[in-house]
C-alpha cells in the first residue's frame, strides 16, 4: 500500500511532514498527498471523504492552497451522520469565509440543521453560522436563530445568542427582532448564557437607538441587581478567577451599563452605588481584579456622574501607576489623558507619580507619560514641571531626548509667564539637547530675543557663558547671532540685571567664540556662514580689532565651499575698502514682528488629525501668501533660493535676520546672475544713499553677490553702492527697511477714501457659515484693494480654532492681517482684513480660492470654495 495514498491516516501524514528536513521535501510530500486527495475526490468515494477533509485542513494550516476541497465540506454537511457533519462544518469554518460564492450553497443545509431534532447538530450549525455568516445568510436564517434563543438547552441558547450578535452586526436592520429575546436572556442564572445575553444587548444598544431606550427603561435595575449579586456572592469554585467571581461577566455587565448610562442622568444615578461598591471591594493585586477595576473606571468616566465618583476612579488609576506591570501603567496613563477633560484637579494630585513615569525604562510608558504631563501644564505649575523635565533631560537616553526636548519647547512657548524665563529655559534646552531641536524653535527664540530690547545684554551674556561649556549646534548659532548683533553690550556689560554677577569679556574673547565656531570641524555650513556675518558686524562694533577680524575672514577665501569663498571676498572688500558705508550695512536688525512670524510658522505646518486629544496651540489667524522679496539682501548668499521659494515658512521669515539660505543647493546656483529688480532702490534707502534714476532702474541691475563679477573686480559692486546718488531723489530709510523685511511694516493708518464705492458681496455661504466681503481703496493706489471679511456663524454651535486661508494667482499679491478672534460664537461673527495688490489692474479681475477650518464639538471641519464674483474695477 502506498504510504501517501488517500487511505493514509491523518496521524501518519503529520508524521511524514514533520520528518521532512527541508522545505523542498515538505512541499513534495504535500504535493503528493494533495494529488492523492484529488484522485479520491474524483472517485467520489464517501468512505474516505471525512479523512481527506481532515488532511486538507492540516495542509491549509501549513499555508498551502486547498480550494479544490471546498465542495467536500458541503457534501459532508449534507450527510446524515453527526461525525461527518462535524468534520464538514469544521472544514467550512476553516477553508471558507463569507466572501466565497460557494457559501450560498450551504444556506439550505444550515436551515435544515437549525431545525434538526439532535441538539448537537443544531449546535454545529449555530457555530458555523456565527463564524461565517454573510448578510444574505443572516436575512434568510434570522428567524431560526431567534427561535433558538428560547431553546430548552442552555448550550444552544448560548450559541444562539452569539450567532445573533453576528447577525445584527451584519444586518443592523434586524436588530429590533432580537430585542425581546435578548432581554429575556438577562434573567438567566447560567453564567454562560448570561454573558452571551449581555454581549448581545451591548451590540443592540450600540447599533439601534430604540433598543437602547428599551433597555434603559426595562433592564437597568435588573442589570444592577445582577452585578451586585456577583460582586457580593460567596466563593464559587466554578466561576472563581484569582479571587474574583467571574470577572468576564463583571466586565461585560460594566460595559453594558456604560452604554446605558452615557447621556442619561436617571440611569447614571441608579448605577452610582454599585459602581462605587465595585471600585472599593475589588482586589487589585491580581490581573483579574485590575481588569474589573479598569472597566469600572471606564464606566464611571462615561456615564453622567458626580465628581466624587470620578475622583475615586482617578485615584484607582493613580494606584495603577504604582503597579509593577508595564501594561497596567500604560492603560492607566491612557485613561488619565481622557480623565483630564472631566476633572483636571484630581489628575493634578498624581502629578509626582506621572513625572516618575516619564523616567520609566519602558519607551512606551515614557512617551505616554510625557504627553500626559504636557496636558497637565498650566500657568500655575509650568515652572515646576518644566524644571523637572529639564533636570531629567540632562540624564535621559539619547533616543528619548528628541521627544522630550520638543515637548519642553512646546510647554515653554505656550505657558511662558515672562520673556526672561522663556529665554532661560530655552537656553537650558539648547545646552543639553540642541542637536535635537528643530529649526523653527530656535528661529522663534531669536524673534523673541529681538523683541526683548531690555534683555539684549542679559541674553548675550547668558549665551556667551553657555556656549563656552556646550558645543550644541543650535546653541552656537543663536549665540553667534546674538554676539554679532549685541557684542558691544556683552563687552560693556550694558543692561545688567539685579541678579547678575559682573563678568569681564574683552572684544577678543567675543571674537574667539565666533572664530571657534568657524574653525570647528563639527560646524555645518549654516553655522559657518552665520559666523562670517557676525564677524562682519563685529568689525564695525569693535574697530580696535578689525584687522584680526579681517584676517579670519580672509582665511575663508580658501574654503572648499564656494559660498564661503564668495562671502569672504565680499566681506573682506567691505572691511578693507568700504569703511565709509560699513556701519550702515551692519547696523542692528529691526525688531521682528512676533505675530507675523507665528502666522507664517503656523502656515508651514498643515493641520492633521491626531489620535490623542491634545490641546490646540493658540495662533493668530490668517496665512499670508508668499511674495517675492523686493531685493537681494546684501548679506544673503544666494537670492535664487529666496526668490523661487514655493511656500512661506518660519525659515523664510528669518532669511534677512540670519543671512543664511539652504547651503546644500545654493552652491550650484552661485554663478547665476539675477534678473533686473524694480526694488533695487530699497537697499540704497537703507544705506541713506539715495535712489537711482529711472534710467538706472530700467537697465540690468548689478548682482551684488555674483561670483562672476567678484572674480573680475570684487570692488565693482561696492563702488557702485558707495557712489553718490542724484540729490533730487530721496526716500526715507525706515520705509525701505520695513519693505525689505516683507511684511514687517507697521499697520498703515486708515485714510479717508474718496475713490469709487464698490458693493459688498457674499463671497461664500453654506448651511453653517457665511462670508461677506466689503471693499475700499486708498487714494492714489488703484491697484491695491482693502477687503474687510466678515465671517458669520449661521448655526447654534460654537466654532473654535477658526482659521481662514486664501490663495490667489501669480499676478495678485495677498496679505492677511490677524482675525479679530479664533472663536466664532453661535449666531455671531468675527472680522479679518485682507489687502490684495493687482499687478494686472484694469486687465484682469480678482479671483481667489479660499479655505476655512474650524473645530465643531472637537471634530475638525474644513470648507473650501472659489470666489469669482468680485466687483469689476478691482
Amino acid at each position: 500500500m502506498n504510504p501517501f495514498s488517500s487511505g493514509t491516516r491523518l496521524r501518519d501524514m503529520i508524521r511524514s511532514i514533520r520528518a521532512c528536513k527541508t522545505a523542498a521535501e515538505e512541499r513534495a510530500v504535500v504535493r503528493k498527498e494533495c494529488a492523492d486527495i484529488r484522485a479520491s475526490i474524483n472517485e467520489n468515494d464517501p468512505h474516505d471523504r471525512h479523512r481527506n477533509l481532515a488532511k486538507l485542513m492540516f495542509i491549509h494550516m501549513l499555508g498551502y492552497p486547498t480550494h479544490f476541497g471546498q465542495m467536500e465540506c458541503l457534501k459532508l454537511i449534507a450527510s446524515p451522520g453527526f461525525p461527518e457533519k462535524r468534520i464538514g462544518y469544521l472544514g467550512l469554518m476553516l477553508l471558507l469565509d463569507e466572501r466565497q460564492e460557494v457559501l450560498m450553497l450551504v444556506t439550505n443545509s444550515l436551515k435544515q440543521d437549525l431545525n434538526h431534532t439532535n441538539q448537537y447538530v443544531v449546535g454545529l450549525a449555530l457555530c458555523a453560522l456565527g463564524n461565517i455568516c454573510s448578510a444574505e445568510m443572516a436575512r434568510d436564517l434570522a428567524p431560526e436563530v431567534e427561535r433558538l434563543i428560547q431553546f430548552r438547552d442552555p448550550n444552544i441558547r448560548k450559541k444562539a445568542a452569539l450567532c445573533s450578535t453576528r447577525i445584527v452586526r451584519k444586518v443592523p436592520d434586524l436588530a429590533e427582532n432580537f430585542v425581546n429575546a435578548a432581554a429575556s436572556l438577562l434573567k438567566e442564572k447560567h453564567h454562560g448564557v448570561l454573558i452571551t445575553g449581555v454581549q448581545l444587548c451591548y451590540e443592540l444598544c450600540t447599533i439601534n437607538d430604540e433598543a437602547l431606550e428599551y433597555f434603559r427603561k426595562k433592564c437597568t435595575e435588573g442589570l444592577i441587581k445582577t452585578l451586585r449579586d456577583i460582586t457580593n456572592s460567596a466563593y464559587q469554585p466554578e466561576y472563581d478567577v484569582a479571587g474574583i467571581t467571574d470577572p468576564f461577566l463583571h466586565i461585560r455587565l460594566l460595559r453594558l451599563l456604560r452604554v446605558i448610562g452615557h447621556g442619561d442622568a436617571d440611569a447614571s444615578d441608579l448605577m452610582t452605588d454599585i459602581l462605587a461598591q465595585v471600585a472599593t471591594k475589588t482586589e487589585s493585586n491580581k490581573n483579574a481584579g485590575n481588569a474589573v477595576l479598569y472597566e469600572c473606571v471606564e464606566t464611571i468616566m462615561a456615564i453622567e456622574d458626580t465628581s466624587s465618583l470620578r475622583v475615586l476612579a482617578i485615584n484607582i488609576l493613580g494606584r495603577f501607576l504604582s503597579n509593577r506591570d508595564n501594561n497596567i501603567r500604560y492603560v492607566a496613563l491612557n485613561m488619565l489623558m481622557k480623565a483630564i477633560a472631566f476633572d483636571d484637579q484630581a489628575v493634578q494630585r498624581h502629578r509626582v507619580t506621572i513625572l516618575e513615569c516619564v523616567k520609566d525604562p519602558d519607551a512606551s510608558i515614557r512617551k505616554r507619560a510625557l504627553e500626559l504631563v504636557s496636558l497637565l501644564v498650566n500657568e500655575n505649575n509650568v515652572k515646576q514641571l518644566t524644571k523637572e523635565l529639564i533636570d531629567y533631560l540632562e540624564i535621559s537616553d539619547e533616543d528619548f531626548k528628541e521627544d522630550l526636548s520638543a515637548k519642553i519647547c512646546f510647554i515653554v512657548e505656550k505657558f511662558s509667564p515672562e520673556k526672561i524665563w522663556y529665554i532661560d529655559q530655552m537656553l537650558k534646552v539648547l545646552s543639553e539637547a540642541g542637536k535635537f531641536v528643530k529649526d523653527d524653535v530656535w528661529h522663534a527664540l531669536i524673534v523673541v530675543i529681538s523683541n526683548a530690547s531690555e534683555l539684549h545684554g542679559y541674553t548675550v551674556r547668558a549665551l556667551y557663558k553657555a556656549v563656552i561649556y556646550s558645543e550644541q549646534e543650535t546653541l552656537v548659532r543663536v549665540a553667534i547671532w546674538c554676539i554679532g548683533e549685541y557684542g558691544d553690550l556683552l563687552v560693556n556689560n550694558v543692561g545688567m540685571l539685579g541678579n547678575e554677577d559682573p563678568m569681564t569679556v574683552t572684544e577678543c574673547d567675543a571674537v574667539d567664540v565666533i572664530e571657534d565656531a568657524i574653525t570647528r570641524h563639527s560646524s555645518d555650513m549654516t553655522t559657518k556662514a552665520m559666523a562670517l556675518i557676525a564677524l562682519l558686524k563685529l568689525s564695525s562694533r569693535f574697530p580696535s580689532i578689525s584687522e584680526r577680524i579681517k584676517d579670519i575672514i580672509v582665511k575663508q577665501k580658501g574654503s572648499l565651499l564656494l559660498e564661503m569663498q564668495q562671502r569672504a571676498i565680499e566681506f573682506n572688500s567691505i572691511v578693507d575698502r568700504h569703511k565709509n558705508i560699513r556701519s550702515s550695512l551692519v547696523e542692528r536688525m529691526p525688531v521682528l514682528d512676533e505675530a507675523t512670524f507665528n502666522v507664517r510658522r503656523a502656515g508651514s505646518f498643515p493641520a492633521s488629525a491626531s489620535t490623542m486629544a491634545k490641546p490646540s496651540v493658540s495662533l493668530p489667524n490668517g496665512v499670508e501668501k508668499p511674495a517675492a522679496p523686493p531685493l537681494v539682501d546684501l548679506l544673503d548668499m544666494d537670492s535664487d533660493d529666496i526668490m523661487s521659494a514655493p511656500s512661506s515658512s518660519g525659515a523664510d521669515f528669518l532669511q534677512d535676520l540670519l543671512g543664511v539660505v539652504d547651503l546644500g543647493s545654493s552652491s550650484a546656483q552661485s554663478g547665476a546672475t539675477q534678473a533686473p529688480k524694480a526694488g533695487t532702490d530699497l537697499l540704497l534707502d537703507i544705506l541713506s544713499i539715495g535712489t537711482p534714476s529711472p534710467a538706472q532702474n530700467s537697465t540690468s541691475s548689478i548682482d551684488l553677490l555674483s561670483t562672476a563679477d567678484v572674480n573680475k573686480n570684487p570692488s565693482n559692486v561696492l563702488d557702485a553702492i558707495s557712489s553718490p546718488a542724484p540729490p533730487h531723489i530721496a526716500t526715507t530709510a525706515s520705509a525701505g527697511m520695513f519693505d525689505l523685511l516683507d511684511g514687517l511694516s507697521p499697520s498703515p493708518s486708515k485714510e479717508a477714501t474718496n475713490g469709487p464705492a464698490y458693493p459688498p458681496i457674499v463671497a461664500y455661504e453654506s448651511s453653517s457659515l457665511k462670508i461677506e466681503f466689503s471693499f475700499s481703496k486708498a487714494p492714489g493706489k488703484p491697484q491695491t484693494t482693502n477687503v474687510q471679511a466678515t465671517f458669520i456663524n449661521l448655526s447654534p454651535n460654537i466654532f473654535t480654532d477658526f482659521i481662514f486661508q486664501a490663495a490667489v494667482p501669480k499676478f495678485l499679491q495677498l496679505h492677511l492681517d490677524p482675525a479679530s478672534g479664533n472663536t466664532l460664537p453661535a449666531s455671531g461673527n468675527i472680522t479679518q482684513s485682507l489687502r490684495v495688490n493687482n499687478s494686472q489692474h484694469g486687465k484682469k479681475s480678482l479671483v481667489m480660492r479660499m479655505r476655512v477650518g474650524y473645530k465643531l464639538n472637537g471634530k475638525d471641519v474644513l470648507e473650501e470654495g472659489q470666489i469669482n464674483n468680485f466687483p469689476r474695477g478691482l
